[in-house]
């Protein structure tokens, strides 16, 4: 294992700088001195040869390259001078704007990449258990939409369309009755393709989905939740109770008794903690919230040891994810509590359509949450919904044939519950193409950002990228390529690692 990492390490430095060479060669094509030639300032030529010393642009690009490698060989080995990656034409050091704008597009991407996992994971594996039928049908015309659009055309629909549609919406948020039919008969219509089996069962489930959303959505109205959100003292214990049957569920079967107790135990204390942590919750800090999670996920899983018995590991897990979502919910009503305050603060239109914060918005926690969350809230969906489509089509691919293996027919031969077939057996080797998936599409996310944060003006990597570009100014987009390769190449090497601990057929020498 040293080996192959320390070979890993040595040829992934060589790529680096062979990479280097070439975005930097590519990149000193052009005029850099085009915007201060056209200018009519009187020191129009002292400029200029201040921007040539500065910048070198004396020396052939491929001298300025070693100049620049040795600049990025300090930050490895911070020998002789500090760490240095050139600066802009405006004399702003590279390694001084790369952390704001790193931090930034890392927050978008990295919510996005989870997400597009998560669901995209799931909605392939129910089209593979449902394949053929019209959820599955459907899944794959939307997944293929979804591939073929471009993200700059997601990104302007999202804002001509969710943003300025909603934001008109809460001005007056009553729904017509004629749109509550259409989307309860939706709401309907995906949840008997979802469930499946005979008409019968279909048509129970698509009367209860239309007629339960649209009792919901007038209830919503009713009570004007549109402007002042809660989940309130029923809505956590419901939604709570429901992680905790969901989880046993998936993971035990909801036969197991000890995982019943398990995932019991752990909604309580969170029902509790939502009555008794208010005031804490009133004047938490980000420190706060961190320290309750740890503590949350540690009394979780200190649960499912101690009931755990012979399968202390599941009960363990079971009890770590019920602890986690459902204080997750706590949270959650804790922010939506505070929307009405940040909706008026920002003039009654939530939903941001550029930057990444509202300038000169005071408030707490609560309210610099929300106005982050409502900024990256369309750039995450854009990015999300291209990236989804990727996974969906894999995870189906991936499962059916994961399902026709031979091992997967001798468990079902044994007698094993189909839950524990497809958790167990077929979920986990399933993964492993998907590793690779992974690995790439962090890569293509990370491009793709360029374009989102254009489009929604947020000060991240893509604008620090799309600036050197237009100026040609070198030393910005070298410090884009550098987070951009260095991160691929991290995660291909995770790739790598993950294939061994998926499949025990895979050992790394």
């Amino acid at each position: 294992m040293v080996s192959f990492i320390a070979r890993r390490v040595f040829v992934s430095i060589l790529i680096l700088i062979a990479a280097s060479f070439l975005m930097y060669v590519l990149a000193s094509v052009g005029n850099p001195l085009q915007d201060l030639q056209g200018s009519n300032s009187p020191n129009r030529q002292s400029l200029i040869e201040a921007r040539v010393q500065s910048q070198h642009l004396d020396l052939p690009s491929p001298l300025r390259w070693v100049l620049w490698l040795g600049g990025v060989a300090k930050c490895i080995v911070p020998i002789g001078g500090t760490c240095d990656l050139g600066t802009t034409f405006q004399n702003q050091a590279v390694i001084d704007l790369l952390p704001q704008a790193v931090g930034s597009t890392l927050q978008l991407v990295t919510t996005a990449l989870i997400l597009a996992i998560i669901l995209g994971i799931g909605l392939g594996i129910v089209s593979a258990l449902r394949v053929y039928s019209g959820f599955d049908y459907i899944v794959t015309l939307f997944s293929f939409f979804l591939f073929s659009l471009p993200s700059f055309l997601m990104a302007v629909l999202l804002k001509s369309f969710v943003a300025l549609g909603y934001n008109n919406f809460l001005a007056k948020p009553e729904i017509p009755p004629i749109t509550l039919v259409v989307i309860g008969l939706v709401v309907g219509a995906i949840l008997q393709l979802l469930v499946g089996g005979t008409w019968q069962r279909r048509l129970y489930f698509f009367l209860g989905g239309a007629l339960g959303t649209a009792l919901l959505l007038l209830y919503m109205q009713a009570t004007d939740w549109y402007l002042r959100p809660s989940l309130g003292p029923v809505g956590i214990i419901v939604l709570s109770a429901g992680i905790g049957v969901a989880l046993v569920a998936l993971l035990a079967g909801l036969n197991n008794r000890r995982a019943q107790i398990t995932a019991g135990i752990n909604v309580v204390i969170a029902i509790a903690a939502y009555f008794g942590l208010q005031w804490l919750l009133n004047i938490s800090s980000f420190g706060t919230l961190v320290f309750l999670a740890i503590i949350t996920v540690v009394v979780g899983v200190v649960s499912g040891a101690i009931v755990g018995g012979h399968d202390r590991g599941l009960m363990m897990r079971i009890g770590g994810l019920t602890a986690l979502l459902t204080g997750g919910l706590v949270l959650l009503d804790r922010f939506m509590q505070s929307w009405h305050t940040y909706s008026d603060a920002v003039g009654g239109r939530p939903i941001a359509t550029v930057g990444s914060q509202t300038p000169s918005l005071g408030g707490d926690l609560w309210i610099s949450g929300l106005d982050s969350f409502t900024h990256l809230l369309l750039p995450t969906i854009s990015l999300l919904l291209i990236s989804f489509a990727g996974y969906t089509r894999y995870s189906r691919a991936g499962m059916l044939e994961v399902l026709n293996q031979d091992y997967v027919r001798t468990a079902r031969a044994k007698g094993l519950p189909e839950r524990t077939v497809i958790v167990r057996h077929a979920f986990r080797n399933m993964l492993i193409p998907l590793a690779t998936l992974v690995a790439t599409d962090v890569g293509a996310l990370l491009g793709g950002a360029i374009i989102t944060e254009n489009v929604f003006a947020i000060s991240g990597t893509g604008q620090l990228f799309n600036a050197g570009l237009s100026r040609t100014d070198v030393n910005p987009i070298m410090g884009y390529f550098l987070v951009i390769a260095v991160t691929a190449i991290a995660f291909n090497f995770l790739a790598d690692l993950a294939y061994a601990a998926l499949d025990p057929r895979v050992r790394v020498r």
